[in-house]
């Protein structure tokens, strides 16, 4: 079988000068050995000592990676085309080469990088591009926190991170750039502090403000890479769309439980978030990670694997998540990886693009101005309200709408837990009869609940405004709050 083996520039001086082989071979392996045979010098460049193929060298059978046919047992006909293509992250650093020319790192810097100065993938010059570049975190929680520690300490000379919330007790189990001291101060002051004891030498710009359709634009434009640490989807879909505009790479992450993902979406060199997620699923299908609850370990598991391909977007270096979505379950401590297309259809990086600003993303995705199920002041009652209610000795049904696990933590007296999810099939075990007030952790799913029960007839039902924190708060500060 006749077929042909394009040759990259960088190999080229290895196969005689030429851009193209042709050779023979039933398969991919038997095409490459043919090769080999013809060029001996190419082989150390393409195979390892154990004879496998470099992981930084990728093979395209005509447009398909062979990674996702049958590998080198792919089978060739007549006419088919070869191509190796050396895997960096877009064929250079994102970073620009005037900028990285004139870094200069000083004797301190010398020492302090000294590990990543002896790499040979690294070395001064690429030590000077993690210097010159400019890179935006999106958020200083979960993901934020691994992710600037490690960018900062790599040597990233400027790092952007927006964040407007402050730091909470219940961060602290898994948001490690901040410390119980820190607890009430705003999360970008606490990062920005953490992160001068790490490397005085990096710039924090810090943006405490909400990204909206109005800024994301301007706060996004002037950083090389965007990292988006968020945990909603309509500011998901805001990076991914502003990036998109930009011509930006967004490395994205997203946590929940034992799970996480990662991926680098640039649609420049392949898909983008909306080529694999066209439209958010709807308000209140997918929990957060307050509703959920998430693996205190996780986020730096996917924040450090951020971290990484950041750096290689920056450096130029190895094989980029671009095109790839990896998937990792702590549980069974797996990676998988799926191979991701760009969407021909994609309304914001296809060829016939249909979003060309950035849109109102709330109702994009459905929930407004953090718009919850509304039920009615006449179907709502305060914890006060409620206590007034116990003390009175008034008969009432009071319905627990959480999780076990939460139920477990703390409880309401005289709570009944029928989680929100059994809700439909319960319903028969709850009288329309009896006044009944619902509540959970905030006061949003029994809300849910509440609409639930009023479509199904309960007229003497009502919803715990701010669920058992605010409880805690207004009645029963001994209650934990979580």
């Amino acid at each position: 079988m006749s077929v042909k083996i394009l040759i990259p520039t960088a190999l080229r001086s290895f196969a005689g000068g030429t851009d193209a082989v042709p050779v023979t071979g039933g398969t991919v392996r038997a095409a490459m050995e043919t090769l080999v045979d013809k060029h001996p010098a190419l082989k150390k460049h393409l195979y390892s000592e154990q004879g496998t193929l470099r992981n930084f060298v990728n093979i395209y059978l005509n447009e398909e990676d062979i990674r996702y046919l049958e590998k080198e047992n792919t089978p060739l006909k007549e006419g088919d085309v070869l191509s190796i293509v050396p895997s960096i992250a877009g064929g250079s650093s994102v970073v620009m080469e005037e900028a990285a020319r004139a870094a200069e790192l000083d004797r301190d810097e010398i020492l302090r990088y000294s590990r990543h100065l002896i790499m040979p993938e690294v070395g001064m010059d690429r030590q000077k591009k993690l210097k010159a570049a400019r890179v935006l975190t999106i958020g200083a929680g979960g993901l934020g926190s691994p992710l600037a520690l490690y960018l900062a300490a790599a040597g990233v000379g400027r790092l952007g991170i927006v964040d407007f919330d402050v730091v909470d007790f219940t961060n602290l189990q898994r948001q490690i750039i901040h410390s119980t001291e820190n607890v009430g101060r705003a999360k970008l002051e606490s990062a920005r502090e953490r992160i001068a004891q790490i490397n005085p030498y990096v710039q924090v710009q810090g943006y405490e403000t909400a990204l909206t359709s109005e800024n994301a634009l301007e706060i996004l434009e002037p950083y090389d890479i965007v990292v988006d640490g968020t945990d909603n989807f309509p500011t998901r879909y805001l990076v991914n769309d502003a990036c998109v505009l930009l011509g930006k790479p967004n490395v994205y992450g997203s946590i929940f439980r034992f799970e996480g993902q990662a991926s680098v979406f640039y649609a420049k060199e392949g898909p983008c978030y909306r080529c694999l997620y066209p439209e958010p699923p709807p308000p209140g299908l997918v929990p957060s990670c307050a509703e959920g609850g998430v693996l205190g370990v996780l986020p730096g598991v996917i924040g450090v694997i951020q971290a990484i391909e950041t750096v290689k977007l920056i450096i130029g270096k190895g094989d980029s998540l671009i095109g790839r979505l990896m998937l990792f379950d702590a549980l069974r401590m797996q990676f998988r990886e799926l191979k991701l297309r760009k969407n021909p259809d994609c309304p914001v990086c296809g060829p016939n693009p249909t979003i060309h600003e950035l849109i109102d993303y709330q109702e994009f995705c459905g929930v407004g101005h953090q718009q919850e199920v509304q039920v009615g002041s006449e179907y709502e009652i305060t914890p006060l309200e409620l206590k007034e209610k116990m003390d009175r000795g008034d008969e009432f049904v009071l319905v627990d709408v959480r999780e076990p696990e939460e139920y477990a933590i703390a409880q309401i007296p005289g709570s009944r837990l029928v989680p929100l999810s059994t809700v439909p099939e319960r319903i028969n075990e709850l009288s329309s009869a009896d006044d009944i007030v619902v509540h959970c952790r905030s006061g949003v799913r029994s809300a849910k609940a509440v609409d639930f029960m009023k479509q199904a007839g309960f007229r003497r039902v009502k919803n715990l405004v701010g669920g058992i924190l605010r409880w805690s708060d207004d009645v029963d500060p001994s209650v934990p709050k979580y």
